[in-house]
């Protein structure tokens, strides 16, 4: 298995435990986050990017694979909005990875893993070209106009699924 932060910031050496900002954690011991190899395309984006991520695993239904991927050689998706891709071109990311042995899961589906000890990333990697990056690794990049329509489809089936940012995301859409 391999651990990785993703970050905008270049020149990170030193990962000291932060206080978690969701109120659903510990608020009494600093950690540091990483995201497994799997769950990583989720992270290909701007920091603030609102995107809704899914991919297939063992329980996942032929019925949701058939209405939510468009080829079967595909198993993850990365939805972003429109407006976001030009940001996403001019983005580089910066993916430092760390020795594993001190961190453990705090969300299996979504690939979250958490050292309380201050970690020294053991390799930095750069991606310029996340779009690139992102089809490398087989994920399907999905341009649409609002994603809260598929943000409520995805939150009620069987894929592991992640909802980042939304708060940056453009506003619903009424229904006529």
């Amino acid at each position: 298995m391999r651990l990785f932060h993703v970050s905008e910031e270049s020149d990170i050496t030193l990962f000291e435990p932060r206080i978690p900002s969701r109120v659903d954690m510990d608020q009494s011991k600093g950690l540091v986050w990483a995201i497994n190899e799997r769950c990583l395309p989720n992270f290909l984006t701007p920091r603030n990017c609102p995107r809704v991520t899914y991919h297939s695993h063992e329980t996942t239904t032929d019925e949701h694979k058939k209405l939510y991927l468009s080829s079967n050689s595909l198993d993850h998706v990365v939805a972003i909005e429109h407006k976001w891709f030009e940001i996403m071109r001019q983005t580089t990311l910066y993916l430092y990875e760390f020795d594993t042995t001190d961190f453990y899961s705090a969300d299996k589906s979504a690939g979250y893993y958490v050292s309380e000890k201050t970690q020294i990333p053991i390799n930095k990697i750069i991606v310029h070209d996340l779009f690139g990056e992102l089809i490398r690794r087989n994920v399907e990049v999905r341009m649409i106009d609002n994603l809260w329509d598929l943000n409520d489809k995805i939150a009620t089936t069987s894929f592991n699924w992640s909802m980042c940012r939304m708060g940056f995301a453009a506003q619903r859409k009424e229904s006529v």
